[in-house]
């Protein structure tokens, strides 16, 4: 049959060749039947099959340092509940009572007939329930629902990042037809700090300190997730410096032990300087020699031994340098 195109194409198209078919010399309309019991049967068990109630999503948005050391939030959010006046069936009254859906007719679902197959859907009219309340609950509309604020306490565990998901079971919306409830999953976003930024269980500062505090060594409280620490910068200390402190970052896991701090020295060069300010720090250049300016003294070498043999330095465009 392989070798045969024309029975090849007809058995891709039709799944058989010379009237054979898969149901051992059934016809069509017995082919039919064959997919109406399977299908019908499955979607027959699907409308009474207790449906899990819809997942609920919240998004927390927590300070930077509550993300870092835990806290605890009471949420609260809207949920559909069953209607206390109508006890979930969505008809008014004790006496109403429910009746037949009629369009499906009491089934549940809607048959639709496509060549000679037979598929089945859901019915929008009852919902898959086959029944619809013979007078609406006016309190839910006939839904048998109702919107309700809920509160609840969340735990963020510490080292939390933005991004992640806590899952808690059955507080979503109710099911239906003795369905368990949906999931509630809160999203934590974490809002951003002025000062601190992180790098996995680090916990980066950068601290700015005059030219003159840097020259000559300082003391000062730098302020972390969990209260200031008294830090001594040594003289002489150069911008870009990091110094770490132990065990005052980001756990890298909730139980785990925390990580380190960096601590990013800035130096700031002063500007709008008064005329006597800037006429004590001219004086204090002239002072300055190369024992002080080691990295000056290096970069200056350095650019003596790249000039050309000759040559007085090039010539410089732009803003006029020191050249002193």
């Amino acid at each position: 049959m392989l070798s045969d195109e024309e029975q090849r194409q007809r058995y891709d198209s039709y799944g058989f060749v010379d009237g054979a078919t898969p149901f051992g010399g059934a016809d069509i309309a017995k082919a039919a039947e064959f997919f109406d019991a399977i299908f019908g049967d499955l979607f027959g068990l699907a409308r009474r099959r207790a449906t899990t109630g819809r997942d609920l999503r919240y998004t927390l948005e927590v300070d930077f340092a509550e993300a870092a050391l835990g806290c605890e939030k009471v949420i609260s959010f809207e949920r559909a509940e069953d209607c206390a006046a109508c006890r979930g069936t969505g008809a008014e009254g004790a006496t109403s009572g429910l009746m037949s859906c009629t369009r499906c007719n009491g089934e549940g679902f809607i048959r639709k007939r496509t060549g000679f197959l037979t598929g089945r859907r859901e019915c929008l009219g009852c919902g898959g329930t086959g029944e619809v309340p013979r007078v609406r609950c006016r309190t839910c509309e006939g839904a048998g629902l109702i919107d309700k604020q809920r509160e609840y306490r969340v735990r963020i565990p510490a080292g939390s990042t933005g991004g992640t998901t806590q899952r808690v079971a059955r507080e979503g919306s109710p099911g239906r037809r003795g369905g368990a409830a949906g999931d509630l999953h809160v999203i934590v976003r974490v809002r951003p700090h002025p000062l601190f930024g992180r790098d996995g269980d680090v916990l980066t500062c950068d601290v700015a300190i005059s030219a003159i505090e840097a020259a000559l060594g300082i003391e000062l409280d730098v302020p972390l997730l969990d209260g200031e620490v008294r830090m001594k910068i040594p003289p002489g200390t150069q911008s870009g410096s990091v110094f770490r402190l132990r065990g005052r970052g980001f756990p890298p896991a909730p139980g785990l032990p925390r990580g380190d701090a960096h601590v990013r020295i800035a130096v700031e060069t002063p500007v709008n300087l008064p005329g006597e300010a800037r006429a004590l720090l001219e004086t204090l250049g002239g002072l300055l020699g190369d024992e002080a300016l080691p990295r000056r003294r290096t970069y200056r070498e350095a650019a003596r031994a790249a000039s050309p043999p000759g040559s007085a330095g090039g010539a410089a465009t732009g803003t006029t340098g020191d050249r002193s």
